[in-house]
């Protein structure tokens, strides 16, 4: 089940990755870039990040 991020939550998925990156968890991409931040959002858009978001009330 694919769901989609508005854009509060893409950032914060990405800004979590980013900070992960940045204290050196692997790499889940092949990808030239070295900036945490360029990892993780090219990490999301392969669409191969574990992260779940939990929405109350919908």
């Amino acid at each position: 089940m694919s769901m989609e991020f508005n854009r509060y939550e893409k950032a914060r998925i990405i800004g979590a990755r980013a900070l992960q990156l940045s204290y050196g968890a692997p790499v889940l991409v092949n990808t030239e870039t070295t900036e945490p931040y360029l990892i993780a959002a090219e990490e999301y858009d392969a669409g191969v990040l574990p992260f779940t978001v939990r929405r109350e009330g919908i």
